[in-house]
């Protein structure tokens, strides 16, 4: 099943990602104060974020044995999207994509922890744009944010795993520290390349504008 999941087109994700945005905007959006211009571009660019950073997720650059591995800034996206638009819709995208995450590799041993390793820390990464005016503090935000809910969920499923004699909480530190922190790290020198953050400066002014 999961081998034809995995033969979704770029414009499938898209779309796919299209409807799960558009469906919790109509649910958050207040149209008293925002324009209806505003919720269609927050769509558009969400859709294209998410679909990045799935495709970036794919190219892996080290895989962990115990899960997880390191990518080349398949986060950063996320993070972007979340300074353009706050961390309100950096969290609905975040957790759109922690959804689509789920076909590729997906691993559930409990509701609990899955509620705990895809919609809620792949929706932390929507409080980058706590902080909006540095993308590196940004990125290490989001980062946290989402290594503090893989943290827990390591402490609390995955104990069996550690080493015989390692305490679970350091254990689980260790493991999300170098794969969570590794990809963080990753963001926050890919953000803070001169170019990229003028590029990144461009794409929020015209997304802002009316």
């Amino acid at each position: 099943m999961f081998e034809k999941l995995l033969e979704f087109k770029p414009v499938t994700i898209i779309v796919l990602a299209s409807l799960i945005l558009f469906s919790i905007a109509l649910i958050v959006r207040d149209r008293k104060q925002k324009k209806d211009s505003h919720y269609t571009k927050m769509i558009v660019y969400g859709s294209l974020c998410i679909a990045l950073s799935f495709v970036l997720s794919y190219i892996r650059l080290y895989r962990f044995p115990q899960g997880g591995s390191i990518t080349p800034a398949s986060m950063l996206p996320m993070y972007i999207f979340a300074i353009m638009f706050g961390p309100t819709a950096g969290i609905i995208a975040g957790t759109a994509f922690g959804m689509i995450q789920l076909v590729q590799d997906p691993y559930i041993i409990h509701w609990a922890q899955f509620f705990l390793d895809y919609p809620l820390s792949y929706g932390a990464l929507g409080l980058a744009g706590l902080y909006r005016k540095n993308i590196g503090i940004s990125c290490l935000i989001g980062g946290f944010g989402r290594f503090f809910m893989n943290f827990l969920s390591g402490v609390i499923f995955f104990g069996a795993y550690a080493p015989e004699g390692m305490n679970v909480i350091i254990y689980s530190l260790i493991v999300n520290g170098l794969v969570i922190g590794t990809d963080t790290l990753i963001c926050v020198i890919i953000s803070i390349i001169p170019q990229v953050q003028n590029a990144i400066k461009q794409v929020r002014n015209i997304s802002t504008s009316a």
